[in-house]
């Protein structure tokens, strides 16, 4: 889309491949790269310009500071905490400590009266886009993770039943970890009831087992992230319209996964109708990243629920 400008924070693996997409598709006019030292934004700039020649984009990379961000249409935040992560379950819930600081002091001072979308793929998203949507004040900040993991369950499917992953329909909605509830009871094919019972066990053992397998083949997950922003860009953006999986606030104040259908740009909330376990799953993803907050957020001197 012509014009459009778009600012990355973080030159990772993950902002790597988010850049490549957006020169690659051309959906941006201007690709503003920001990173942890302006070596590392400049290193990935110049490898951009390579590829815009390569493939004759019209797309225009180029390094600069976190605060030159600000003016950007769009703000994809993808900057993580330098830690190591020891957990066996709730990988992702690994770097919360670390990466909050860091998400609390970049909404404050980068996202706050920022005029464009935000979109959050740091880990855990939903704590995360939580943090930059409260602390900014912001109301068009999404988290991306319940988009890829929507992406994965229709791909999952296809190769199951044999058929286009396009012809399939259905959401994974609340956390983008752990607690992910898959909406079965309303998944199609082609617009029909499934051909037979969805697997549900085989299917979320898979979904589970995927990251793990990516990252450590090749260290991290990167394109399929770098997929779910660009989608969500061109829906929050206008540049489509549709339903697509983010992160957003729900009930209380938790932020988790959700369908939103976007339409020229504005958003809508559209849970479908859940069956009664996936109902009970949502709210106990919801109590479970409610808690996860309040732990992360509280004050240390004051003594943790």
């Amino acid at each position: 889309m012509s014009g459009l400008s778009v600012g990355l924070l973080g030159a990772g693996a993950v902002g790597q491949a988010v850049a490549g997409a957006l020169v690659a598709s051309g959906f941006a006019a201007d690709i503003l790269v920001a990173s942890r030292t302006v070596e590392q934004a400049g290193a990935l700039a110049a490898d951009l310009d390579d590829m815009r020649a390569a493939l004759g984009s019209s797309a225009r990379p180029r390094e600069c500071l976190p605060r030159d961000l600000a003016a950007c249409h769009a703000l994809v935040i993808a900057v993580r905490a330098r830690f190591t992560n020891a957990n066996q379950a709730d990988v992702r819930m690994g770097g919360a400590a670390a990466n909050a600081p860091l998400l609390r002091d970049i909404a404050r001072d980068l996202v706050r009266g920022h005029p464009g979308v935000v979109l959050v793929v740091t880990n855990p998203v939903d704590l995360m886009t939580r943090i930059v949507g409260e602390h900014a004040g912001h109301d068009r900040v999404y988290g991306v993770g319940s988009n890829l993991d929507s992406a994965r369950y229709r791909l999952l499917l296809a190769h199951h039943w044999r058929v286009p992953s396009a012809d399939v329909r259905g959401h994974v909605i609340g956390e983008h970890g752990d607690h992910a509830v898959i909406c079965a009871s309303t998944t199609t094919v082609a617009g029909h009831p499934p051909p037979a019972p969805i697997p549900l066990t085989q299917i979320r053992t898979a979904l589970n087992q995927r990251p793990g397998r990516i990252s450590s083949g090749i260290g991290r997950t990167r394109t399929g992230p770098a997929g779910a922003v660009l989608a969500a860009l061109r829906h929050t953006l206008a540049e489509t319209d549709g339903v697509v999986e983010l992160c957003r606030p729900w009930r209380d104040g938790v932020w988790l996964g959700l369908p939103i259908r976007f339409q020229a740009g504005h958003p809508e909330p559209c849970l479908p109708d859940l069956s009664m376990e996936e109902t009970t799953q949502l709210h106990a993803a919801a109590a479970k990243l409610a808690a996860a907050f309040t732990n992360l957020t509280a004050d240390p001197k004051e003594p943790r629920p």
